[in-house]
């Protein structure tokens, strides 16, 4: 390897952009931490010809992205186009091949190929590294890879799609519905025009998949996480949460023990106290728990160009510097190949919201159910009367095994008094 690290960058939008001005910027201080230069020397994107507002006449342009991978003057590879496949893959895959290092803030392709490209970079005994595909500038995965390795971990959970965060965080501060504040995040830039990816939990699974397996040791599982987005959560069930004490938030649960590994992106009533309550806006934040370092709290900026960017020149540095070792903190083949965790004999409180039919009758039905299923029931309100002349009923469990909540819903399905799906979010202990 040359004196200089010379890095090749495929991708120029927001992150791409960001990572050659983070290079230009703080060029001589990176230099003096990384013991050497780190330089952009050859640049691949799909339109040659548009104005990205960056000077990229000192890189050689590569019109085939996948020539990167053999490129002589290139050293190590950052992976910025996105996508679980297509492109993206066939980069990396030939990058590790090549025995050439492989940087990467693609949390799809990571959760879905880690383990795949993990073994390539072993036989190779090439770097790679991934921080950026976590929680954007928070330095998660070194946390727990590197300053927790000397712990068990057996949860970690938290707040990983900055875009549900913010649509969460307005929705309680102005009282407005979901697709009022979602247009609002649209216009700002925080979601995408088709957010679906967001909303529907899809991107904070990837990035809980990949977060379990550094935690654990375990091999990457996204297939099973179970998902479920903010989509139905409506301003009452802002209110409500706020009037019993909580705040509802899209968080992504962890954990790991003999019944195997339990994953899930699910919308969670956190008690006001807890430190999740207080992450607003854009924000992510992640929990771990070490046997023996105790609660680590980890909290900043979630996505963007900054905080990403400087996340993977993060790993550039630690390449230059010649300090990696296994992707997942251990060889590929450590790791454990958990089975997913059936979730029905999980203990857990939980909020419920049913809209009823405003009629005699209605709260019997419901509290039947519930007791001939075995859930106990700590609070029930009835709120109001809507326009259609129907009413929210809002229920708050005391712990039980998730199994009989379900089938208490079960018990539920069909009724004619109960107007469309009950919603069900757990609460965070």
């Amino acid at each position: 390897m040359a004196d200089v690290l010379r890095v090749g960058l495929a991708g120029l939008g927001t992150v791409g952009g960001g990572v050659i001005r983070v290079l230009a910027a703080n060029r001589d201080l990176i230099a003096r931490r990384a013991g050497r230069s780190i330089e952009i020397v050859a640049v691949s994107a799909r339109d040659r010809n548009r104005d990205r507002g960056l000077d990229l006449s000192g890189f050689a342009w590569i019109d085939d992205t996948t020539a990167l991978a053999s490129h002589p003057d290139v050293d190590v590879v950052v992976e910025l186009i996105g996508g679980s496949d297509g492109p993206a893959l066939t980069l990396a895959r030939e990058t590790l091949a090549a025995g050439k290092g492989l940087v990467t803030a693609n949390k799809a392709m990571i959760a879905h190929h880690g383990l795949e490209l993990a073994r390539a970079a072993e036989t190779a005994r090439a770097p790679l590294a991934f921080e950026a595909a976590v929680a954007g500038g928070i330095p998660v995965i070194k946390g727990l890879r590197d300053g927790a390795a000397a712990n068990v971990i057996e949860r970690v959970y938290g707040i990983l799609n900055g875009t549900c965060n913010f649509i969460l965080s307005a929705m309680e501060a102005s009282g407005r519905d979901f697709g009022d504040v979602l247009a609002e995040a649209q216009a700002l830039g925080y979601a995408e025009a088709d957010p679906a990816f967001d909303i529907d939990g899809i991107d904070a699974a990837h990035k809980l998949s990949i977060l379990a397996s550094v935690a654990f040791g375990t091999q990457p599982a996204f297939a099973g996480v179970a998902v479920q987005g903010i989509r139905e959560v409506i301003a009452a069930d802002i209110a409500e949460a706020a009037a019993l004490g909580y705040r509802v938030r899209l968080v992504g649960v962890a954990e790991v023990g003999a019944g195997g590994l339990f994953q899930r992106i699910h919308p969670h009533l956190v008690p006001t106290g807890h430190p999740l309550a207080h992450v607003t806006g854009a924000l992510n934040a992640v929990v771990a728990h070490g046997n023996f370092v105790g609660p680590l709290f980890f909290q900043g900026a979630g996505a963007g160009e900054g905080p990403t960017a400087s996340a993977v020149v993060a790993d550039l540095i630690d390449i230059a510097r010649g300090e990696f070792g296994p992707a997942y903190a251990m060889p590929a083949d450590a790791l454990d190949q958990a089975p997913p965790q059936d979730s029905a004999d999980r203990r857990c409180r939980a909020y419920l919201r049913f809209t009823v039919m405003d009629r005699v009758g209605v709260l019997a039905e419901i509290a039947t159910a519930m007791r001939d299923a075995g859930v106990s029931i700590e609070s029930l309100i009835q709120r109001g009367t809507t326009a259609s002349g129907g009413a929210m009923v809002a229920i708050v469990t005391h712990e039980g095994p998730e199994r009989a909540v379900a089938a208490a819903l079960e018990r539920l399905r069909g009724s004619q008094s109960v107007v469309g799906q009950p919603m069900w979010m757990h609460i965070l202990s």
